[in-house]
């Protein structure tokens, strides 16, 4: 079995899902007493955000290179971000990574592939929506990809950055993203919300969206139990 190395804190919530649910795919693949060797590098969200903000590519992924390289030292065959918004400089921190590096945009690449959608609605941090790095992979497949408004952008950013980072889920802010689900559902069509923040499915799910959801740490966290259990992503 390989050791995983897993970049956490961007964001927290998100953190203990990948790590209690890899444990779980790993003993549901073998045996219930089996608990997956794995370390865990906490970085900051907010200072994901600020190099973001910034638009230092450069420095965002030595920032997170830096991790990586401590998730090798600690023993760690393979890497991955627990969270959507680092992946805005996935190939530079691929390129440097002295481990491989488990994508979950090719992970939920390959789930919207298996489940046939031709139209998505794309919501996540601003980063993860105005940026190109999963809405593009996707539109070369065919795939059309709605996103919301600027003002609905930034109303759905200080929600994550103010709210959901911190595990604080409000009925009013729900309700606030399902009308935005609804307008682009009725404007651009939208056979899934992809919750392309992975805080997001704090907030939203199948029976409290009015569009079918596709989180995309399910997809990821399967691939990742896979690399764990020494098989080969397709």
């Amino acid at each position: 079995m390989k050791k995983l190395g897993l970049i956490g804190g961007t964001g927290p919530e998100s953190t203990l899902i990948y790590y209690r649910r890899i444990i779980e795919g790993v003993q549901a693949a073998t045996r219930p007493d089996l608990l997956a060797p794995m370390t865990i590098e906490s970085l900051s969200a907010f200072d994901v955000f600020e190099y973001a903000g910034r638009e230092d590519w450069d420095g965002l992924a030595d920032y997170l290179l830096s991790g990586v390289i401590r998730l090798e030292a600690a023993g760690a065959e393979v890497a991955s971000l627990t969270a959507n918004t680092p992946h805005v400089v996935f190939d530079r921190l691929a390129e440097k990574s002295p481990l491989p590096l488990v994508s979950s945009v090719e992970s939920t690449r390959r789930e919207i592939r298996t489940r046939g959608a031709s139209s998505v609605i794309l919501l996540g941090t601003e980063f993860t929506m105005v940026g190109d790095f999963l809405s593009g992979p996707l539109r070369a497949d065919g795939i059309s990809v709605a996103v919301p408004s600027a003002d609905e952008i930034a109303y759905i950013q200080d929600k994550i950055a103010t709210e959901l980072e911190f595990g604080v889920v409000r009925e009013d802010t729900r309700e606030g993203f399902c009308d935005i689900i609804r307008r682009l559902a009725a404007d651009d069509g939208g056979e899934l919300v992809i919750l392309g923040c992975t805080e997001l499915p704090l907030l939203l799910d199948d029976f409290t969206s009015p569009v079918p959801t596709l989180d995309t740490m399910d997809p990821h966290i399967a691939d990742l139990v896979r690399v764990a259990l020494g098989e080969e992503l397709g």
